[in-house]
């Protein structure tokens, strides 16, 4: 089960990835706990970005939970 979201939430997050790719940055799941958190890392200009925390609720966070309704929150390690 836990592979199948993993899955799904990899592939939610390829649909935005070109647009995050655009602006010198890029993103990957870590991990989906047990909670149906999804973790993921910020890359490049969007792990600096000053913008990162509205790209995460605005745009990762919606997609992901949108794609997979079960991911109950999406983090990033590495967003300040």
């Amino acid at each position: 089960m836990a592979s199948e979201i993993e899955d799904r939430v990899k592939e939610s997050l390829s649909t935005i990835r070109p647009y995050l790719e655009a602006d010198g940055g890029d993103i990957t799941l870590v991990s989906v706990t047990d909670d149906l958190t999804a973790i993921v890392e910020l890359h490049g200009a969007c792990s600096s970005c000053s913008m990162s925390s509205m790209t995460m609720k605005a745009g990762v966070e919606e997609v992901i939970k949108a794609a997979v309704p079960e991911i109950k929150e999406v983090k990033a390690l590495n967003l300040n």
